[in-house]
């Protein structure tokens, strides 16, 4: 498992094990078997951190990346998560993303009676005026500080995820086919990928996060 999964580190590995294969075992104890050369991640405290723990059910956090096809297209793609569950509500892809574009996006998956209360995005001009002006309409819309990424760092390693689990090990042809790549990704994600901080459950299997379960 750790040479055909460099990114994994033990606690991930551990989560596998019990959850996959029902063989529990300390993640000090996969530690032991792992290359001591591996690189080992850091974290850090958010000065809002405190905010987003507290409230996490009713935050969601946005954000985009790209993505370059075999023909060098830049491709945008959107996602938003909840961050309390980890649950990814949404995602789409597109070449342009227009200010109408976007409020589309996010009127599919907060358009009925919803429990969030905050969207966190950041200040890239792709969340136009007009974006936060609809969204005050169901949600308050927190605005990371400039060059901040760790003010949205759940998303932002949402994001690292995909491209070091999909998409870095792949080259999508189209629009079309990176759309069902993400999407396939997107079902493995909620369903079938273990998450520490669903205590090494699925984000499906937490009970909070029902209504988005209901929703998709």
């Amino acid at each position: 498992m750790d040479r055909e999964n460099p990114t994994w580190g033990e606690e991930r590995i551990a989560n596998e094990l019990s959850l996959k294969l029902g063989i529990t075992v300390s993640p000090r104890t996969v530690r032991k078997y792992l290359d001591s050369s591996r690189p080992r991640g850091t974290t850090g405290d958010q000065r809002w951190s405190t905010f987003v723990r507290n409230h996490a059910r009713a935050v969601v956090a946005c954000d985009f990346f790209i993505s370059v096809t075999a023909s060098f297209r830049i491709l945008y793609v959107f996602v938003a998560m909840e961050i309390g569950s980890r649950w990814i509500l949404h995602t789409n892809v597109t070449a342009h993303p227009t200010a109408e574009w976007m409020i589309q996006q996010f009127r599919e998956f907060l358009a009925f009676d919803h429990p969030y209360q905050f969207v966190i995005h950041d200040r890239d001009r792709i969340f136009s005026p007009r974006l936060d002006q609809e969204l005050k309409v169901s949600a308050r819309v927190l605005k990371t500080p400039v060059r901040a990424p760790k003010a949205n760092a759940f998303c932002e390693r949402l994001t690292g995820t995909i491209r070091r689990e999909c998409l870095d090990f792949l080259i999508p042809i189209n629009e079309r086919h990176l759309r069902t790549i993400i999407k396939e990704f997107v079902c493995h994600y909620n369903r079938g990928r273990p998450h520490s901080s669903s205590g090494s459950g699925f984000p499906a299997s937490v009970s909070s996060s029902s209504w988005a379960t209901r929703s998709v």
